[in-house]
């Protein structure tokens, strides 16, 4: 019981900080068409610039001027960059947005070295919030779940509720129309790139102190995002939701069952001193999801709740 609680508790925050990371993405997919292969280098951006603000103003307001920085320079990206790619197609997109990523990863290694840096935890959080089963809980991952809750609930009620919503979703599917209407097309698109590159920065605010923050945590978490995406399904943020959620759910239960495939088919005759007998479900977790992935594009290629095929 004690394995499950826990279990559920760190599945739920993890899905829900990848649910940060690929909302910013399938926004920006269902909007532009645009598969940002750097999505995840704005998430390492928003760890650096909360890193370097937060040693002058603190880290409450680097949780709020870290995104915003993020979200600046997507601006600029979509505007400068993107915006004069997106005439040659798709395929110098996800080469543009491609090489893109591997140009920040150097510039981040220029700026703050090749080496973690010691983005903690601030001290009003890093005590335990309570005990659950003779365990000290931390009071940070409770912020992290109530930061990614509250960033849910406030998109949710951005795209459904408000007029701005009503004027992304009409440019996503009547881009000329809202244009004859008045509006400025482009410069919602570039809006809409901002808002979602933002949201991975808050993702890397709040989480480069639980995991890591160093160079190649872009290229460790980018491709699980990757996989959120086109589980759930291509521009679908519902499908995002239960994608991250699932995923998170199954990598934590994965990493919590030490038990080795020897243990588990005994009764096959399985043996514990060959190669396949000593794996054990922890060792398998990192690749589940990719597993997950194969399958979905296997048996529904549009993923869980998306309208559009491979």
């Amino acid at each position: 019981m004690e394995t499950v609680v826990f279990a559920l508790l760190n599945g739920l925050i993890y899905g829900l900080l990848l649910f940060m990371l690929s909302s910013g993405l399938t926004l920006i997919f269902s909007m532009m068409g645009v598969l940002n292969m750097a999505h995840a280098s704005f998430y390492m951006l928003g760890a650096y610039f909360a890193f370097t603000l937060g040693q002058h103003t603190g880290f409450w307001f680097a949780l709020f001027l870290a995104p915003i920085c993020v979200g600046a320079a997507g601006a600029c990206v979509e505007k400068w960059g993107l915006r004069k790619v997106h005439a040659s197609g798709h395929v110098a997109e996800l080469l543009f947005t491609f090489g893109l990523a591997y140009v920040i990863e150097e510039l981040v290694k220029i700026i703050w070295g090749k080496f973690a840096v010691a983005y903690e935890i601030p001290p009003e959080l890093n005590f335990s919030l309570f005990e659950l089963f003779g365990s000290q809980y931390p009071a940070y991952r409770i912020f992290m779940l109530a930061v990614s809750i509250g960033m849910l609930a406030g998109l949710w009620y951005l795209l459904k509720r408000t007029r701005i919503g009503l004027i992304i979703q009409a440019s996503l599917t009547h881009p000329h129309m809202v244009s004859h209407l008045g509006h400025n097309v482009p410069r919602i698109f570039m809006l809409v790139f901002a808002a979602g590159c933002a949201l991975a920065g808050l993702a890397g605010v709040i989480g480069g102190n639980y995991l890591v923050t160093e160079p190649s945590m872009a290229f460790s978490i980018g491709p699980i995002v990757f996989v959120v995406v086109v589980v759930g399904g291509m521009g679908s943020l519902e499908g995002a939701f239960i994608a991250s959620l699932l995923i998170g759910f199954l990598q934590t239960f994965a990493i919590s069952i030490d038990a080795s495939f020897a243990e588990i088919f005994s009764f096959a005759g399985l043996s514990a001193d060959g190669d396949v007998g000593r794996i054990t479900i922890a060792s398998l977790a990192p690749m589940l999801p990719f597993i997950l992935l194969v399958l979905m594009l296997m048996l529904r290629p549009r993923g869980l709740m998306g309208e559009r095929e491979f």
